[in-house]
């Protein structure tokens, strides 16, 4: 997933960064990285361009957006945890009240659990927004109807997480926003004294029976402030990456679930290739007999008329021969095709930027290829590409009434990206046999596929292909 414009990297010396590269991601990740970056993250004594440098980091810790933003949501998690205190813990007061009247109590509380889950949601988006971090919501159930969805409701751990969260969401909050505020304010407050001890009651602050009083005093409470400053971001940053793992632990998917649901979208990716390759092989064999099939059978027939008259009449037989000729060349033609179909040999020998410059070259319609591969995606992915391409070519110069079309191929990181787009009349339908057939196939190994084509054009087909082991 990509980041926030405010990822998580904030505005820190490059030895913070650099130390936090292989802590891992998001919030996490940079907190890891503010605690490999102290004092005894080297053995090397520390000089004073080094002790420069970490005064710097700490000063730019305080200054960057991301303490901000982790602040920010330790305070706003207060508001949201009061409203749905408020709102979801009076539905299930009052539901659990009316349960004797007429069973009222049960559509209560399902009202009650259905405003924990859309609190849930938005707390996923909070998350998102303000911290860079995406919960991955648990797969939705099988739809069911009637008294078996207010027992689904019951029974089903997403739900009574969703409610526990909402209910743990304020004391939650209100710990961790007192004692960031706490150790902030005190901070400050340390910091100014010496600004304005003097003009308090008494000549000065007590704490206790204990007044601070004198240079050294106000000096040392100074110091105090700023060592509570400078370890303030720490602090918020920590209570947010506390806060990440209980929302993951109360909003994300359960182990289980998310298990079932993988298992779920690999049974069905199973079936879409599997039906594919039997549709791809009912394909070929229709191509072999209505094509090549009838040609050699035609080229025989003329080469045995021909071998009767080469007595008889040589010229007759001579004409016969050099329309079979032109038949067997008809025949090797569409044999090539087909097997370009299946897999071409340009594929394997020079790559995908050969092999789709070789479809542009036959397409009636102009194609304008545009390839950015640095090195050569896995044979597999290549293969599954490269037949995307070529249906997708197919469908602009059968279905599209397009003047030209593009085809532009990007390889980044594990991602191979293709992009087939056209000029046409547009109103493709995903959901039919030729886009559907592609989606299964780019399924198999876990990519996706977007279609855009409006009525009236263009039309443009994305797919995004894994190349990761």
């Amino acid at each position: 997933m990509g980041r926030s414009p405010h990822a998580w990297g904030g505005p820190v010396t490059e030895g913070a960064a650099g130390a936090g590269a292989g802590g891992g991601t998001g919030f996490s990740g940079v907190a890891q990285g503010m605690a490999g970056s102290g004092p005894g993250a080297g053995a090397r004594a520390p000089a004073a361009d080094d002790r420069g440098a970490g005064l710097l980091a700490a000063v730019s810790w305080i200054l960057s957006p991301t303490t901000w933003l982790a602040l920010t949501h330790l305070l706003t998690g207060v508001i949201t945890g009061v409203v749905a205190f408020v709102v979801v813990g009076a539905g299930v007061l009052i539901g659990l009240g009316l349960l004797p009247v007429f069973g009222l109590g049960v559509l209560v509380l399902v009202l009650a659990f259905w405003l924990a889950g859309q609190f849930a949601r938005a707390e996923r988006a909070r998350f998102a927004f303000l911290l860079a971090e995406h919960i991955p919501a648990p797969p939705r159930p099988v739809p069911a109807k009637g008294w078996r969805r207010v027992w689904q409701a019951a029974t089903r751990a997403t739900v009574w997480k969703n409610l526990t969260y909402a209910l743990a969401r304020l004391p939650l909050s209100a710990l961790e926003a007192a004692l960031v505020l706490t150790w902030w304010s005190g901070g400050l407050f340390l910091l100014t004294l010496p600004t304005y001890s003097a003009a308090l009651p008494g000549g000065g602050a007590h704490l206790g029976g204990f007044r601070f009083d004198g240079f050294w005093w106000l000096t040392l409470a100074a110091f105090a402030g700023v060592a509570l400053l400078l370890a303030a971001p720490i602090l918020t940053r920590a209570l947010a990456v506390a806060d990440v793992s209980a929302g993951r632990w109360l909003l994300g998917s359960a182990g289980r679930a998310e298990l079932t649901a993988r298992i779920g979208e690999l049974e069905t990716s199973r079936a879409r290739v599997v039906d594919a390759a039997e549709a791809e092989r009912m394909r070929i064999e229709r191509d072999l007999h209505d094509g090549a099939q009838q040609r050699l059978v035609s080229l025989a027939m003329h080469l045995g008329r021909a071998r009767a008259k080469f007595d008889s009449d040589p010229a007759a037989a001579a004409a016969i021969v050099a329309r079979a000729h032109e038949q067997a060349k008809e025949a090797l033609a569409e044999l090539r095709n087909l097997v370009r179909g299946v897999h071409p040999p340009v594929l394997s020998d020079r790559g995908l930027d050969a092999a789709l410059s070789g479809l542009a070259a036959l397409s009636p319609v102009p194609v304008t290829v545009r390839a950015e591969l640095p090195v050569r995606p896995p044979a597999g992915v290549e293969a599954i590409a490269y037949f995307v391409v070529a249906e997708a070519l197919t469908n602009v110069v059968k279905h599209a009434r397009a003047s030209r079309a593009e085809v532009v191929v990007r390889y980044s990181g594990d991602l191979l990206t293709l992009v087939v787009s056209d000029d046409g009349i547009g109103g493709a339908d995903p959901g039919g046999r030729g886009l559907s057939g592609l989606a299964a196939r780019v399924a198999a190994v876990d990519g996706r596929l977007r279609v855009t084509s409006p009525p009236g054009g263009p039309t443009s087909l994305e797919v995004v292909l894994p190349c990761g082991s």
